[in-house]
């Protein structure tokens, strides 16, 4: 009688004990796994222990000023945009007023510059300055007169114009670009063309009113991409603006995304808390069974003693 019940705790002991060993290390390995899906946090801009330094690049403004030599003065025209061409210093950006409203921009490349800029209606001033990395401006080109008419105007609606205070504008590759622009004129709605010079598909935007307008873009790497939009109004009339986009730093294109896009999700299969799981089970199971035989052997030599007593 003692010795069926001495044998019915040790079948129940044993698979007990075998059970919850394994669930142990199961759970072990399912909780080590699932971590590895989650997208490691990137470290802190500046890492800790870091300082930061500022430094200020003085240099004189620049002193040579860009010259129009296309188109000449007194030239008349029905058509807008107008090509603009010069000469200027190599390396800064050209920045072209009409009627000391800056109407485009573009980089001094060999010596020269060319860009297409709109005109007003009536008498246009057209002239140029050149400005620095420092946005140091230089002295103001000579200055080119031309008329502008056209009788669409009367028969389609009001001339349309496209602005900005801005000839130049950066910021990091992988951030966002603003650039607020000044539309004026014509009838809405309003359809842009954006063409950001990065070799991305022309960006499409409606304004329905005219206005502050600001456009936005993400470069994936960095460079100086020319910007040329092109906004038209109900009746078909059209105005132009070329500006120079600054993208700074170096990024991996693979690694930018912008707001709308969803969160990368980096998975990685971890093999080392299986492996340990294997290599740990032979021995748990080994301590398991001495566990109970050492039980069950205690329990005996109790029995027997109280059954000797009795």
């Amino acid at each position: 009688m003692v010795t069926g019940m001495i044998q019915t705790v040790t079948i129940n002991t044993k698979w007990t004990r075998l059970i919850i060993i394994s669930m142990c290390l199961l759970g072990l390995a399912l909780l080590a796994s699932p971590a590895s899906a989650l997208t490691p946090i990137p470290p802190p801009d500046p890492k800790p222990g870091s300082f930061g330094v500022e430094a200020t690049k003085t240099q004189p403004p620049p002193t040579q000023p860009a010259r129009i030599t296309t188109p000449g003065n007194g030239a008349s025209f029905s058509e807008s945009p107008i090509r603009v061409s010069g000469i200027c210093p190599t390396g800064l950006l050209v920045q072209v007023y009409n009627n000391d409203v800056m109407v485009g921009a573009v980089m001094c490349n060999n010596g020269s510059f060319s860009l297409e800029v709109s005109l007003f209606a009536g008498t246009n001033e057209l002239s140029a300055i050149v400005y620095d990395d420092l946005e140091q401006a230089g002295p103001r080109s000579n200055i080119a007169t031309v008329e502008y008419s056209n009788t669409n105007f009367t028969a389609f609606g009001e001339l349309v114009t496209l602005t900005s205070s801005y000839g130049r504008r950066s910021a990091a590759a992988g951030t966002q670009l603003s650039w607020p622009l000044q539309l004026s004129g014509g009838t809405g709605p309003y359809a842009f063309s954006i063409d950001w010079g990065d070799g991305s598909t022309a960006e499409l935007k409606s304004q329905s009113l005219a206005g502050l307008v600001t456009i936005n873009h993400v470069y994936k790497q960095a460079g100086i991409y020319p910007v040329n939009i092109t906004v038209t109004d109900a009746n078909g009339v059209s105005a132009f603006l070329q500006i120079i986009a600054v993208s700074s730093g170096k990024v991996d294109p693979a690694a930018v995304r912008t707001s709308e896009e969803e969160p990368v999700i980096i998975t990685r299969v971890l093999w080392i808390p299986a492996v340990v799981s294997l290599v740990l089970l032979i021995p748990a199971f080994w301590l398991g069974r001495r566990s109970q035989l050492v039980s069950l052997r205690n329990k005996m030599l109790k029995e027997r003693d109280s059954y000797k007593v009795e």
